[in-house]
């Protein structure tokens, strides 16, 4: 006699639909424990919006919304806008949360909105599950301002305990909670992932020698890449004065994304006599990355604030060694120091420079530490994510 499987209905609350985000949806929504239901507070990204990081209006050209069931719920803010407090009051919430069947209630709008405590009001007062996600994997925030750090020590911890399971991205995402004095068996890690099939499959797909000849680079150069926005925290200068350092003959250093400082490094690349050997390709849309990573030899990201860093991943998929700075959330789970790539000190512009200095003129080890880099991600996946989800639901429900 065959078991009887429970399906767990859930409803899913996010900010805006996100291009990392989407692909999970629907996975879940095919997979035979889960009914889901997404709830968007704004559909900025599916819609063209203004991108403050980017300095760009922002649309994403891959499909968002497709293969999994979602509803818009009316944003009721008098200001309507991604990364403001009091940008997303979706009063609906309410109502969707207190009227339907579900089981439980996974919030991925995180704490810094209104609406995440609509949901989790009514999820709590209606006896529903409560689940929430957080990518952090630090406690100092972005602009480390200290009474910023103490503030968070203090708030976090009742915080997280509202959540009946607490979801990270990370390794050292589970370390910071667990630090806040949030029980292990409330905390799932839930792996921050790319659609990873997509990836590779793209990936299998680009013609380097054509690329490389649209970037007026010749094919047999070795590429470092930065893709990321072009904003202070991210260090993008770090690496164009590495490379400087480095001198690497037949090197070449790509930035692909737009922001503040692209001015900055360009003037810096000229004063450096690195023109030649720059290149800037602007915002680069979702559908053409693969492209960018599969035609570098190096993808290198210097941040000195970054919880995870989805874009290694993407990299690695690619079959690109990665360079991330000590700063970066991944570096714990993805990055082998040596081995599918390095960790260096953020800021120290020497230690990546003899990076540079050592990888890049070989290009059997950067070959293999690239198909290194794609079989990591092999245990890194969203089939990973979704069965810690179900595993998370099944305890909570049935324990």
């Amino acid at each position: 006699m065959s078991e009887i499987v429970h399906k767990y209905r859930v409803l899913i609350v996010a900010s805006h639909p996100v291009q990392y985000a989407t692909p999970l949806f629907r996975l879940m929504a095919k997979h035979p424990q889960l009914d889901i239901q997404v709830a968007y507070c704004s559909l900025q990204g599916v819609k063209a919006g203004f991108d403050a990081g980017f300095g760009v209006e922002v649309v994403w050209d891959i499909p968002l919304l497709d293969e999994y069931p979602w509803v818009e719920v009316e944003n009721n803010s008098p200001k309507p806008q991604l990364g403001s407090f009091f940008g997303l009051i979706n009063l609906g919430l309410w109502k969707l949360i207190s009227k339907e069947n579900f089981d439980a209630v996974i919030v991925y709008t995180g704490y810094s909105y209104f609406s995440f405590w609509i949901a989790a009001a009514a999820t709590k007062l209606t006896g529903k599950k409560f689940l929430f996600s957080t990518d952090s994997s630090g406690i100092e925030p972005r602009n480390k301002k200290r009474w910023k750090t103490w503030l968070k020590i203090i708030l976090l911890p009742p915080i997280f305990h509202i959540a009946d399971i607490v979801m990270v991205a990370s390794t050292l995402g589970k370390q910071i909670v667990m630090s806040l004095g949030i029980p292990e068996q409330r905390i799932t890690m839930t792996p921050f992932v790319v659609d990873n099939d997509w990836w590779i499959s793209q990936a299998r797909k680009i013609d380097v020698h054509t690329v490389r000849k649209e970037w007026n680079i010749p094919e047999s150069s070795t590429i470092v890449m930065f893709c990321a926005k072009l904003q202070p925290w991210k260090r993008p200068q770090d690496i164009l004065r590495a490379f400087a350092k480095a001198n690497v003959l037949g090197s070449y250093l790509v930035f692909a994304g737009e922001g503040a400082l692209r001015s900055e490094l360009e003037l810096e690349a000229k004063t450096l006599g690195l023109a030649e050997r720059v290149r800037f390709l602007g915002f680069v849309n979702q559908s053409q990355l693969p492209s960018v990573y599969s035609s570098a030899d190096l993808f290198v990201f210097p941040s000195e604030y970054e919880p995870f860093g989805v874009v290694v991943n993407e990299a690695m998929l690619c079959g690109c060694p990665v360079v991330v700075s000590d700063q970066v959330g991944s570096r714990h789970d993805l990055v082998q120091h040596g081995k599918n790539g390095f960790v260096y000190p953020c800021g120290d512009i020497d230690a990546l420079a003899t990076i540079f200095k050592e990888i890049l003129p070989d290009y059997e080890l950067l070959q293999k530490m690239g198909t290194a880099a794609t079989e990591r991600m092999k245990s890194w996946s969203p089939e990973e994510n979704i069965k810690a989800v179900v595993q998370a639901l099944k305890n909570l429900i049935h324990n």
